[in-house]
């Protein structure tokens, strides 16, 4: 049954993914409303870009509708193993937002648990590609991997190492959510001529509307200096309503929203 249920998912995203393709060409793909207010609107190769990662989906429907309902671009990072991990991956997917596996990993802190379906300091190479390839059965449309939690983990360049080399073989991206200055994560991605990225600023560790849309105005900023900035938050009430308002401030020239397949490099 378990074998059946994958080869159904991966059947059904390649026929979704077959159906957006044909749309984008004809023009009436279901998503170009949601896209509207976020997609580039002077057309200028120069201008600054912005990715925002909403990790921890898989728990809350609503949650995750809230972002939805802002109709801008966003990648949504979902938890694996979780009950509402499938539907939710699905209804996001339908409403045609990129999807990454949030791969738990194990932080310094003894005390947090990353969740189910974790990796750990010490595990086995088969080990990982067992634990990867079943999270990555659990979100079929996911077309690239971030790290929840995962401090300890990732400063581990043996076990980051081997993870990085079943999303390579699985021609996904990895994006390092940095929960640790001692990551070795995105460093290790570029020697192995993965395609990756890393977050440039957590927009949510104070959970203030107020306090978020500073975050996001400081987002804005790095874009504008460096021409692209990766933010990832949570679904909180909070910020989604601070990143509605910070969309509202948009000049029509002024800034790109983008899902994160665009500031991906090798």
């Amino acid at each position: 049954m378990a074998e059946n249920r994958k080869i159904m998912d991966r059947r059904n995203f390649l026929m979704k993914s077959a159906f957006f393709l044909a749309g984008s060409f004809i023009g009436f793909n279901s998503f170009s409303k949601a896209f509207a207010d976020g997609e580039c609107k002077s057309g200028s190769l120069f201008q600054p870009r912005i990715a925002l990662i909403i990790d921890d989906i898989g728990y809350s429907f609503t949650r995750a509708r809230r972002f939805l309902e802002l109709e801008i671009p966003i990648t949504f990072a979902i938890l694996p193993k979780l009950s509402n991990t499938h539907d939710l991956a699905s209804e996001i997917f339908d409403r045609g937002h990129e999807i990454m596996l949030h791969q738990p990993m194990e932080p310094y802190n003894s005390n947090l648990d990353p969740g189910p379906g974790a990796l750990y300091v010490g595990d086995k190479a088969k080990r990982i590609a067992w634990i990867m390839e079943e999270n990555l059965s659990d979100v079929p449309s996911a077309i690239g991997v971030n790290n929840h939690m995962g401090s300890k983990f990732t400063s581990c360049q043996k076990e980051i190492k081997e993870t990085l080399r079943v999303i390579k073989e699985r021609d996904l991206f990895f994006v390092d959510s940095l929960t640790s200055s001692r990551s070795m994560a995105y460093k290790t991605a570029k020697r192995l001529r993965l395609a990756t990225a890393y977050r440039n600023i957590f927009l949510d560790n104070v959970p203030s509307e107020s306090v978020i849309l500073s975050q996001l105005f400081k987002l804005k900023r790095y874009a504008f200096a460096y021409g692209h900035a990766i933010g990832i938050g949570h679904p909180y009430t909070e910020t989604a309503k601070a990143i509605g308002r910070f969309i509202r401030t948009f000049e029509k020239s002024d800034l790109c929203l983008v899902h994160i397949s665009k500031l991906i490099h090798t």
